[in-house]
């Protein structure tokens, strides 16, 4: 029997939903994982689409987790400026024996002061924010430094769960775990990242995000003090 191995995902208001599942679908077939659905307190968590998530542990009662996973969102405006969020993130760091994040959850981790010196990426619309809180960022979908995975934006939550799982559990494993969940993506349209995306999509896309960035700036600039 497989020794169990304690991944906790944090959870925080308005999260990005497949941030947070993407990752959960493979790393819940990981032999002898259990998972933690971790919040400031327990209970209904609502993400950016509305449908809510249930934390069935806080920062108080977490144990010792092997795997912190900090998915990304809108929300990380507030739950980077939040000190429990913040202290809890820290203190689990300390003894895990993997910190990882998703899309913009990399900046919870920057704001604990976790990326500093650490190649990171993060989603393509605040990757150059990477440097503010210390990190080199790198455009990869999924980045390593050391025991510190992170992973792009939303979808790449699949690649970064996938490639964490053979550094856990073997290539034979995490292969089989995505044929499981038939990840074979074949996208009907080839603008998935801005460096292929049509320079009209990406007008379209950038003007969508300018007010969340901007916002996002103000708050790291709060939470970095």
């Amino acid at each position: 029997m497989a020794e169990t191995f304690h991944i906790g995902f944090l959870l925080f208001p308005n999260l990005t939903q497949l941030d947070f599942t993407g990752p959960l679908q493979v790393l819940a077939r990981l032999p002898g994982a259990r998972i933690h659905l971790v919040a400031k307190t327990k209970g209904p968590v609502e993400t950016d689409c509305g449908p809510f998530l249930l934390a069935d542990t806080d920062f108080t009662d977490c144990p010792k987790l092997d795997m912190l996973c900090v998915p990304g969102g809108f929300g990380i405006d507030q739950a980077m400026q939040d000190a429990d969020t913040i202290a809890f993130v820290k203190r689990q760091a300390e003894g895990a024996r993997y910190v990882t994040s998703v899309c913009t959850g990399a900046f919870i981790l920057g704001a604990a002061g976790l990326l500093k010196g650490k190649r990171a990426t993060t989603h393509w619309a605040w990757h150059a924010h990477l440097a503010r809180v210390g990190a080199e960022p790198v455009k990869a979908r999924v980045v390593r430094d050391g025991h510190l995975f992170t992973g792009g934006g939303v979808t790449a939550g699949i690649d970064f769960a996938l490639t964490i799982t053979a550094e856990i559990a073997g290539e034979s494993v995490a292969r089989a775990i995505q044929l499981g969940i038939e990840y074979d993506p074949a996208p009907p349209f080839d603008s998935g990242s801005p460096d292929v995306a049509e320079p009209e999509t990406l007008k379209i896309c950038e003007s969508r995000y300018a007010g969340r960035v901007a916002e996002f700036e103000a708050a790291l600039a709060a939470a970095l003090g």
